[in-house]
C-alpha cells in the first residue's frame, strides 16, 4: 500500500474513473449548464423590475425594444426558454451522474471481488468474512451515494461562485467586495472541518466492518450458539460492536452537525452587506433598482446553498473513507501468481511428485521437512497420520493454495508453479471433509464444477450417472422436488452424509484426471462410509487418486499407503505390508478396529 493512496484516495478515485472520463465530462457539463440556467431567473426578475420602473428607458429599450408590452413578452419568452433548458439539463445531469455512480460502483465492486478471489488462502485465515463484506457492500455503496448527488452539489456551488462573482464585479465592485467577504471564511471552515472529519469517518468505517464481521460470524454459527444457549452472550457481543460503531458515528455527527449553523452565521454577514450597501447605492442613484434586485437574488442563490456544504462535505468524507478501504483492498499483494504454461486436462496423465518439500505456516515450526513423495499416473496413493502431521498441507500445496518454502511439486514433470492456475486446478477434483454447498438446487450444486455447462452434451444423464456413482441418486429422488430441491445455504437441509455424497458427485461429474479426497469420510456414518468406499472402487480406476484418510478402512485397496509423522514419512507400502511391520500403521489399525495394541508397553 503506497503512501500516496493513503494521503489522497480522491486522486486515486479519479485515476480509477479514467475509463469513464467521457461520462464524467458530460455529467460535469450538464451540471454546469443546469446551474447557469438556474442563475438566469434572478436576472429576468431584475430586468422586469427595470422595465416597470424605467419603462421606455429600460435596458431592453436600449436594445431596441421600446414598447413596454413587447418588453414584457420578451421576458416571458425568455423565462419559458430558460426554465425549459434548466429542466432539460437538470434531467440530464441527474440521469448521467446516477448512471455513472451505478457503473463505477458496479465496476469497483467487481474489481475488488475479483482481486479478493486471487488472494492466497493465507490471507483469508487472517480476515473475517464480515469485514470483507463490509468493504464489498457498505463501503462501495458510500461512494455511489456521493457520486449520485454530492459531486453535482460541489460543481454547482463552484459554478455559482464564479458566475455571481463576475456579475457582481460588473454591476458594483463595492458591493461585490462586501458580499464576497465571507467566502474565505467559508472555504477555510470547510477545509478545517474536512481535516477533522477524515480520521473520524475512517474510524466509523472500521467499526462498521467489525460489526458486520460479528453479525456474519454469529449468523453462520447460529446452530452452535443455540446448542450452547449463548444467545445472551452473543447479543452482548453484538451490542458492544454496535455501540462502538454508534459512538464513533456520534463523534463524527457532533462535528459535522456544527458545520452548517456556523457557516450560516458567516454567510448572513455577506447577505446583510448586499442588502445594506446595495440599498444605499440604489437610493443615492449609483445603482439601478433592477441591478439591486438582481444582486439581492444572486446573493441568495450563492450564499444560502453554501449551507449545504456541511452535508456535502459529510457525504464526501464518508465516501473517501470508504474509497480508501476499497482501493487499499485492490493494493493487497497477490503472492501466488498463475504460470504461463498451458496443460489441458486431456493431456494430463496425472503423475504427481513432491520433491524435497519443506513447509511451515507463518510463525510456526516446519510441518514438512525434506519430504519426497510420488504418485504414479492412474494409481491410488493414500496418506495417513495423526492430526497435524501435514496430510492436508500436501493437498493445499498441490492446489497451490500455499507454496513450499523449499522444493517443488511436479505434475507430469512440470513444476506446478509454471502451469496456468486454471489448468492445474481444473485438472483436480477435490472432495474435502469441509463440504461447502451453495444455496440453490441439488442440480446446481452437482453441475457446479463444469466450466461450460451449456456445451456439455447429455448433461442431465451425466449428472444422474455421477449421482449414482456417488450413491446419491436414491436419496435425491426421495427429496420433495428431486434434483430441483432447494437445499438451503451450505446445504443445511441435508444430513452430513448426504452433503458429502453430493460433493463427491460434483467431483465425479467434473471428470478430472486427478481426484483428491481429503478426509472425505471423517465425519460420516458407517453406512455413508461404505457407500463412498463402493464409489471409490469404481471412480478411481484409471485415475490418479490421492486419499487423505483418518479412517483406514477406506484406503485398504490403495496402491500405496504412506504414513506421516511430524512431517516425515515413517512407513510406506500396501495395507498388508504395513500391518506386517507392526509399527505406527499397525497400531492405528488396531485402535480403529477395536483390537488390543500389543506393540506398546502394557504398563
Amino acid at each position: 500500500m503506497t503512501d500516496s493512496i493513503e494521503r489522497s484516495p480522491f486522486r486515486r478515485l479519479l485515476r480509477y474513473m479514467r475509463p469513464h472520463r467521457r461520462d464524467v465530462w458530460l455529467a460535469t457539463l450538464y451540471s454546469i449548464l443546469n446551474r447557469l440556467f438556474d442563475l438566469a431567473p434572478p436576472v429576468l426578475i431584475g430586468a422586469a423590475v427595470d422595465v416597470v420602473v424605467k419603462k421606455e428607458q429600460s435596458l431592453l429599450a436600449q436594445w431596441g425594444i421600446v414598447n413596454i408590452t413587447h418588453q414584457l413578452w420578451v421576458l416571458v419568452i425568455l423565462t419559458v426558454l430558460i426554465w425549459g433548458f434548466e429542466s432539460v439539463f437538470e434531467y440530464l445531469h441527474a440521469w448521467k451522474w446516477r448512471n455513472l455512480a451505478q457503473t463505477v460502483q458496479h465496476d469497483l465492486r467487481l474489481d475488488v471481488y475479483s482481486h479478493i478471489q486471487r488472494l492466497d488462502m493465507a490471507y483469508f485465515e487472517d480476515q473475517r468474512t464480515g469485514e470483507l463484506m463490509s468493504i464489498l457492500n457498505d463501503d462501495i455503496n458510500q461512494l455511489e451515494r456521493f457520486l449520485d448527488g454530492g459531486a453535482n452539489d460541489i460543481l454547482q456551488i463552484t459554478t455559482s461562485a464564479i458566475v455571481i462573482a463576475g456579475a457582481f464585479l460588473v454591476m458594483s465592485p463595492q458591493v461585490a467586495l462586501f458580499a464576497a467577504a465571507p467566502m474565505p471564511f467559508v472555504l477555510w471552515g470547510s477545509f478545517w472541518f474536512q481535516r477533522k472529519l477524515t480520521p473520524r469517518y475512517k474510524e466509523v468505517r472500521e467499526k462498521v466492518g467489525v460489526l458486520n464481521a460479528q453479525l456474519a460470524n454469529n449468523l453462520s454459527g447460529i446452530e452452535t450458539i443455540k446448542s450452547f444457549t449463548k444467545e445472551g452472550y452473543e447479543r452482548e457481543q453484538v451490542f458492544q460492536a454496535s455501540e462502538a460503531y454508534r459512538q464513533s458515528n456520534r463523534e463524527a455527527i457532533r462535528l459535522s452537525s456544527a458545520f452548517s449553523p456556523l457557516i450560516r452565521m458567516i454567510i448572513v454577514v455577506g447577505f446583510s452587506a448586499t442588502l445594506l450597501l446595495g440599498g444605499w447605492l440604489t437610493v443615492d442613484g449609483h445603482l439601478s433598482v433592477g441591478a439591486y434586485s438582481v444582486m439581492v437574488f444572486l446573493t441568495q442563490r450563492l450564499l444560502w446553498p453554501l449551507t449545504r456544504l456541511g452535508s456535502t462535505f459529510d457525504l464526501f468524507q464518508r465516501a473517501m473513507a470508504s474509497t480508501r478501504r476499497a482501493l487499499n483492498m485492490l493494493d493487497t499483494p497477490i503472492h501466488i501468481h498463475s504460470g504461463g504454461t498451458a496443460l489441458p486436462a486431456g493431456d494430463i496423465r496425472g503423475e504427481i511428485e513432491f520433491s524435497n518439500i519443506q513447509f511451515a505456516y507463518p510463525d510456526r515450526e516446519p510441518i514438512l521437512s525434506e519430504l519426497n513423495l510420488r504418485l504414479p499416473a492412474g494409481k491410488t496413493l493414500a496418506i495417513v497420520g495423526s492430526t497435524g502431521s501435514g496430510k492436508s498441507t500436501l493437498v493445499r500445496m498441490l492446489l497451490r493454495f500455499y507454496e513450499p518454502q523449499q522444493g517443488e511439486v511436479l505434475l507430469d514433470g512440470h513444476n506446478i508453479q509454471d502451469l496456468q492456475l486454471s489448468d492445474l486446478r481444473g485438472a483436480i477434483g477435490l472432495v474435502s471433509q469441509h463440504v461447502f454447498l451453495f444455496h440453490g438446487t441439488v442440480r446446481d450444486n452437482i453441475v457446479y464444477g463444469l466450466v461450460e455447462q451449456d456445451a456439455v452434451s447429455d448433461l442431465e444423464q451425466k449428472m444422474v450417472d455421477a449421482a449414482k456413482a456417488a450413491e446419491a441418486h436414491d436419496f435425491i429422488q426421495a427429496l420433495p422436488q428431486g434434483y430441483d430441491t432447494v437445499i438451503g445455504e451450505r446445504g443445511v437441509k441435508l444430513s452430513g452424509g448426504q452433503r458429502q455424497r453430493l460433493s463427491l458427485a460434483r467431483a465425479i461429474l467434473k471428470d478430472p484426471p486427478i481426484l483428491v479426497l481429503d478426509e472425505a469420510t471423517s465425519a460420516v456414518d458407517n453406512e455413508t462410509e461404505a457407500a463412498i468406499q463402493r464409489s471409490l472402487e469404481t471412480i478411481t480406476v484409471g485415475r490418479s487418486t490421492l486419499l487423505i484418510a483418518h479412517r483406514l478402512s477406506t484406503i485398504r485397496n490403495a496402491d500405496e499407503i504412506v504414513v506421516l509423522d511430524h512431517g516425515n514419512i515413517v512407513e510406506r507400502g500396501k495395507h498388508e505390508e504395513l500391518l506386517d511391520l507392526r509399527g505406527t500403521y499397525h497400531r492405528l489399525w488396531n485402535v480403529q478396529t477395536g483390537q488390543r495394541d500389543y506393540t506398546r508397553d502394557p504398563s
